[in-house]
């Protein structure tokens, strides 16, 4: 089940795609209402890269938004 309280704590995080694999990039850690907040002012593109770890699942912004 999917955590959607709003102020639930969360990691915001931007997973790039390199050569070498990749790497991810913490944004934030907050409530989950901060971060869909910084979420949506970033970039389309950043957009597409971004994910969001609760406690218990891990999921693409795009697909949370998209609920």
């Amino acid at each position: 089940m999917r955590t959607t309280q709003a102020d639930s704590t969360v990691r915001l995080y931007y997973l790039a795609d390199s050569a070498d694999g990749g790497r991810a990039e913490t944004l934030m850690y907050g409530a989950l209402a901060d971060a869909l907040a910084l979420a949506a002012r970033q970039d389309v593109a950043v957009q597409d890269g971004l994910w969001i770890a609760t406690a218990n699942d891990v999921v693409a912004y795009r697909d949370l938004v998209a609920e």
